[in-house]
């Protein structure tokens, strides 16, 4: 019987391969491990697709580094609703599931916490991008999935490139929703922020800049990433939205940007699977073994 199952994906299992990139998930995931470790619990990392782990082995499973969620979600979705009956996630089922869709940000909108300005197109929808700027007036915005990660299917779009955008969008619409955001200058300007709260409390933060001629921070493509000392009121932001989630998440990462009035603004609220850079703070993945501990005791 475990105590903590470090959840990962097949690729960070036992790489055969080591880039920059697994082995600072290897780290990440070590230093967490290492926390829970010392506090003298038992701990295994486990790719959450292993079909031969009995998940009724552990009494939390933790997610990590579950990246590949996202393309394989139909056969994830099944197996979150089946360990959920298993074991104990963390952060919890409920929580999990609102997060997975980007739909999660008008609900934050509605409690009154400021998100950058989004818009959904359903699934269905016979609209060409094209026709949607012109309802929205917008002419420079970004487009992606609904339910995404590392940036998959995110396209920055203008009035002089919607036309070669407009099969793809197509093909997408089909079967999931699509939100189209301005544009936010700040992302190039200076990057994007990154908070980190365990416990609902403020650990640290990092600022990801893209590389140049770039608007994706995310490495996959090239950003990088810098110790970052945030206002009081991007704080104080950060903490809001964590707070006007129905179940109080164990940890987050909340992205924000300063919007195109200048203010800072929510980008992605993570709960699932969020790159924490514990390798930059290794006091938060001791908090977070100190959260993980409540629970268990």
């Amino acid at each position: 019987m475990y105590d903590v199952v470090i959840l990962t994906d097949e690729r960070y299992v036992n790489p055969a391969k080591k880039s920059e990139y697994i082995e600072n998930v290897i780290t990440e995931d070590r230093l967490v491990m290492e926390a829970l470790d010392k506090r003298g619990f038992s701990t295994k990392k486990v790719a959450w697709s292993d079909e031969s782990f009995d998940w009724s082995s552990t009494k939390i499973a933790l997610f990590r580094t579950t990246w590949d969620y996202a393309e394989k979600f139909t056969a994830f979705s099944d197996w979150l609703m089946e360990v959920s009956m298993l074991t104990k996630l963390v952060n919890d089922y409920e929580t999990i599931i609102w997060n997975l869709d980007k739909h999660y940000l008008e609900d934050l909108k509605n409690e009154g916490v400021r998100i950058v300005e989004t818009y959904f197109v359903e699934p269905g929808d016979n609209r060409s991008l094209a026709q949607i700027h012109q309802e929205l007036g917008w002419n420079h915005t970004v487009l992606k999935p609904a339910i995404s990660a590392a940036a998959k299917d995110t396209f920055k779009l203008t009035e002089d490139n919607l036309n070669q955008y407009e099969a793809r969008f197509s093909e997408l619409i089909k079967d999931e929703t699509m939100m189209i955001q301005p544009f936010q200058n700040d992302v190039v300007n200076r990057g994007e922020i990154s908070l980190m709260l365990i416990g609902g409390e403020y650990t640290h933060a990092v600022l990801k800049v893209a590389k140049q001629g770039d608007f994706r921070v995310q490495d996959d493509f090239g950003g990088t990433v810098e110790d970052y000392d945030p206002t009081q009121e991007e704080i104080d932001l950060a903490i809001k939205a964590v707070k006007a989630c129905e179940y109080m998440p164990l940890y987050a990462r909340v992205d924000i940007v300063n919007d195109n009035n200048g203010n800072p603004a929510i980008s992605e609220l993570e709960l699932v699977e969020p790159e924490m850079w514990f390798r930059k703070n290794h006091s938060s993945a001791e908090a977070l073994a100190s959260e993980v501990a409540k629970l268990l005791k």
